[in-house]
């Protein structure tokens, strides 16, 4: 069973600390991913190798085409998009920046320090 990478983040009750929560990468990248589906212009997500033979096997994973690295509550974001043709480019690449940094921020109480963004293709609406 592979083993999943988590965060832990403390929670303050009243009368203090009252457990901790753990966050699977995983389920930022997801945050994040879904995040800049949501910004107008995004087609979709652009997925490695990998991400694309796992899902025809059924494995399923919406953080395709988002990978995150977390130190120390501080979180570096690294995604693949695919844009709508007509787009202009780097106003849908800052709005998904802004997004997806807002997204990850306010659900998991981490700080995103960069959003850094790959066009991996162009799609033609039709």
């Amino acid at each position: 069973m592979e083993k999943v990478a988590e965060r832990s983040i403390g929670l303050q009750g009243e009368a203090g600390s009252i457990g901790e929560v753990r966050i699977a990468d995983d389920v930022v990248a997801s945050i994040a991913a879904l995040a800049a589906l949501e910004v107008d212009g995004v087609a979709s997500m652009a997925g490695n190798a990998t991400d694309e033979l796992l899902s025809r096997v059924g494995v399923k994973g919406t953080g395709k085409g988002a990978k995150v690295e977390v130190i120390e509550r501080i979180v570096s974001v690294e995604m693949a998009v695919n844009l709508k043709y007509g787009y202009n480019i780097p106003a849908v690449s800052g709005r998904i920046q802004e997004k997806v940094k807002s997204a990850v921020e306010t659900m998991t109480g981490l700080t995103v320090s960069d959003v850094n963004i790959r066009i991996a293709g162009v799609v033609m609406n039709g």
